[in-house]
């Protein structure tokens, strides 16, 4: 689908390392070499680096903005950066590489277009760099980067590097990876992050940066399953529109034109599609991730939670939910829970069914004997709802196929699940 005029494309990508990969000196790189840093930034990190005795400026100063990340060495919580090339927007997730933060880095890994995996050249792979890739295929980031860094450090060399991109790869064929590419860099000096390293010219693969603004992502989107889940319903208090009257939300799949039969659901009411409104314009097609107002031919019944799609193509409409779990708080997780369960717009309560297995996320082994899900642990669920929920599986539909559970008694997210086909 083509990007209107004017409007630049965004890509959205996660990074993910282990602590001392130098995430965040790439972080710090990209921002840098991409003039997405203000002045007043550039100087207090010059100052900083300074102080601290080095004989260069230190890139990390500009990402590790929490105190106590500074103080530990260590990313703890998911922070957004943003920068632009003429060619694209950026949102960087900055999720933690730790174990203990998986959780962490499951939210901000949920929503990526790309998903960049940090090692160092001197230790090649480890447990941490193998988890965060099965995290990236399980959360089905389409596209997958590992950055071998630090290679400024093993004089540049083309046996490391040729060593650790076979590894990786074969490791790669396990897991669910339609797009892999492998890049040497040096985030300190700067080696094909933006600028070609002269000091490897056998690499004749793209730079970070060009990689990152070439990537194709439009076709990832679902572009033919329409998915609407209807946020609100408008109606203008004025006299002038006194009989408006739309569904506003964020299309999730599928491309939607005026003239389109459709379908409500769960209520199975069809109508047409009179119009689409986006802001205080008419436009001649929606596709997903745009937010629009449908506005249809009928006076159908249609509310917040309900879902409009095309009559002959519809989500299934289950209270059994059959999912892949992320538990996010201390309490576990175990048989018979009660819990508040938000699916797109929707909302309902769950039963915990059953908790089929424990997935060993370094070692894909299925723990089959495990009764519960600790935190930070990833299982396979079954839930049972209260009311029919229109959903699609997770490999088809990120937004339709995904969900969260809220503890009720306080209104805490404590965990996010992905339907399985």
């Amino acid at each position: 689908m083509a990007t209107p005029a004017g409007k630049m494309d965004l890509l959205r990508f996660a990074t993910a390392g282990s602590v001392d990969d130098g995430k965040s000196t790439l972080i710090g790189r990209l921002l840098f070499d991409s003039k997405s840093i203000f002045t007043d930034q550039m100087e207090s990190v010059e100052r900083t680096s300074q102080d601290k005795g080095h004989g260069y400026v230190d890139l990390s100063l500009l990402t590790d903005g929490l105190r106590s990340e500074r103080e530990q060495g260590i990313t703890i919580d998911v922070a957004y950066r943003y920068f632009a090339t003429p060619k694209r927007k950026f949102i960087i997730a900055d999720t933690p590489g730790h174990v203990q933060y998986t959780r962490n880095m499951f939210t901000g890994a949920s929503t990526a277009d790309l998903g960049l995996v940090l090692v160092d050249a001197r230790h090649g792979l480890t447990e941490q760099s193998r988890r965060h890739a099965v995290l990236l295929s399980l959360l089905r980031v389409p596209h997958l980067v590992l950055c071998i860094n630090k290679m400024d450090l093993v004089d540049y060399s083309k046996e490391v590097y040729d060593k650790i991109s076979a590894e990786f790869s074969a490791f790669a064929t396990k897991l669910n990876i339609p797009d892999l590419e492998v890049i040497p860099i040096s985030a300190l000096q700067g080696d094909n992050v933006v600028s070609r390293s002269e000091s490897m010219d056998w690499y004749s693969g793209p730079t970070l940066i060009h990689h990152l603004e070439h990537v194709h992502v439009a076709s990832d989107r679902d572009l033919v399953d329409v998915r609407f889940p209807v946020q609100y319903v408008v109606r203008p208090k004025s006299d002038e529109h006194h009989d408006y009257r739309g569904y506003a939300g964020q299309l999730a799949g599928g491309v939607m034109k005026p003239g389109d039969e459709v379908i409500v659901l769960p209520s199975g009411m069809t109508s047409k599609i009179a119009g689409i409104d986006l802001f205080d314009k008419e436009i001649a097609e929606a596709y997903p991730p745009m937010s629009v107002t449908v506005r249809l031919e009928d006076d159908v019944d249609v509310s917040r939670g309900d879902m409009i799609a095309r009559t002959k193509n519809t989500p299934e409409s289950t209270q059994d939910i059959d999912a892949m779990i992320c538990w996010m708080t201390s309490a576990p997780l175990r048989p018979r829970q009660k819990l508040a369960i938000k699916h797109t717009s929707n909302s309902a309560r769950a039963l915990v069914k059953d908790i089929q297995y424990r997935l060993d996320v370094n070692s894909l082994h299925r723990d089959l004997e495990t009764k519960e899900l600790g935190l930070n642990e990833i299982g396979r669920v079954q839930l049972r709802t209260t009311k029919p929920l229109q959903c699609d599986p997770y490999s088809k539909n990120r937004t339709t196929g995904s969900f969260i559970l809220i503890d009720e008694a306080t209104g805490v997210t404590v965990g996010a699940g992905m339907i399985n086909d």
